[in-house]
């Protein structure tokens, strides 16, 4: 009883332990098996009891956690529904919830979907259930029209209807993070969402590491605020004054291809209200997570900038450590750390299929690629990995 048991539950423990107690280890061993089986019967109506207990405490968590969604004003319509199960059907919790979803769905004009049948020897409460609620919100199985007449007539259900619906645009904060699999694009056809927090304190280093990439000044910059929303930003100048009709003029005129956004929480809640003014594109994508991910996240998406008279491969880099350092591969080749150069520096070479040095390979512009090249920082090796192994990728061959 100190442990939380009911009194009756703990004298019926102790009945059952008095009547049966263990016997002696040099009992024999059956006959110390069967004590155990003759407890364990006497057990039994205490521990249904136990189990039918407990589901009636569920069911009535469960109803009283409905009427509470109902008191604090919930627009589901099942929670009606599951009452009305309950008090006019007599339905307990597993039966009233399937009768609210055969009723949902009879309204919401959606085929007849009934659950799963239970298990042998489990009583089949839930099917009828949900065929019940289904005929009382007009569904008729045996009509062949009948999907087709429901699906004309239903209305959107009031927890889906609102305003300024946008079913096929999906929110910033549902967009994934980024990666290298999407192919590169050029900096022209590049929109960057800063959020005025990066732009103040610079903790990421977003605007740094821009300034750091070949044809950077082509892309569209964008200031998010959470108090004004999304205007133009120049790199030169500052925030553009503009107001949000000609934003999204601008943003809906442009041939855009990948979007990216770098914005703390406020901001973002603020980007997913004015999400209608975004265009849609083949490439979306925001930072998450922790400064050091999101600067690592945000090197991802700057290596898929394209300057003019770029050319290199996009797709995943499959990255492995091997014993004598690290090693990358894209498409046919291999590139891989070599070891110390002499008299300085850290050798990369590019292995083809073959397993020999990648000789033979010229850019599409004509320059011939040199399958060795050395680095003066270790750090640097694995971009200076990717950057080979893009370039190879896009190669033709010599001849």
């Amino acid at each position: 009883m100190a442990r939380g048991r009911p009194a009756h539950h703990a004298h019926a423990l102790a009945d059952a332990w008095r009547r049966f107690p263990d016997l002696p280890n040099d009992a024999p061993l059956d006959a110390r098996m069967a004590r155990s089986r003759e407890r364990v019967q006497a057990l039994r109506p205490l521990n249904e009891a136990i189990a039918q207990e407990t589901e009636r405490q569920r069911v009535a968590a469960n109803f009283a956690c409905i009427e509470r969604q109902i008191a604090q004003g919930s627009t589901d319509s099942r929670n009606p529904a599951i009452l009305h199960g309950r008090d006019v059907h007599g339905y307990g919790w597993d039966a009233a919830v399937a009768y609210a979803d055969g009723l949902y769905a009879a309204r919401a004009g959606w085929e007849s979907r009934p659950p799963s049948p239970p298990r042998p020897g489990d009583p089949d409460v839930r099917r009828p259930a949900y065929r019940h609620g289904f005929l009382d919100g007009g569904g008729q199985p045996d009509d062949i029209f009948d999907v087709a007449r429901r699906a004309f007539a239903a209305t959107p259900s009031e927890p889906n209807r609102t305003e300024n619906a946008q079913p096929g645009r999906p929110l910033p904060s549902e967009w994934s993070h980024p990666t290298d699999v999407p192919a590169p694009a050029s900096w022209h056809r590049r929109v960057l969402l800063l959020g005025a927090t990066e732009l103040a304190t610079g903790t990421i280093g977003i605007l740094a590491m821009l300034r750091e990439r070949p044809g950077h000044e082509a892309i569209a910059l964008y200031a998010v605020s959470a108090e004004t929303g999304l205007r133009p930003f120049s790199l030169s100048s500052g925030p553009t004054p503009a107001d949000a009709t000609v934003t999204r003029q601008t943003l809906r005129q442009g041939d855009y291809s990948d979007i990216l956004v770098v914005v703390d929480p406020t901001e973002l809640e603020r980007l997913d209200a004015d999400a209608d003014i975004l265009p849609l594109t083949r490439t979306m994508e925001r930072t998450r997570n922790s400064a050091l991910q999101q600067r690592a996240q945000f090197r991802l998406w700057l290596a898929r900038g394209r300057a003019p008279g770029d050319q290199f491969a996009g797709g995943h880099i499959r990255w492995s450590k091997m014993a004598a350092g690290l090693s990358g591969r894209l498409g046919d080749f291999t590139a891989r750390y070599a070891g110390p150069a002499r008299p300085r520096g850290h050798r990369i070479i590019v292995e083809d299929m073959s397993g020999r040095l990648a000789l033979g390979y010229r850019t599409p512009l004509g320059r011939e690629l040199q399958p060795e090249i050395v680095i003066g920082n270790k750090a640097h090796a694995r971009t200076a990995i990717a950057d080979l192994l893009r370039q190879y990728a896009a190669s033709l061959r010599l001849g």
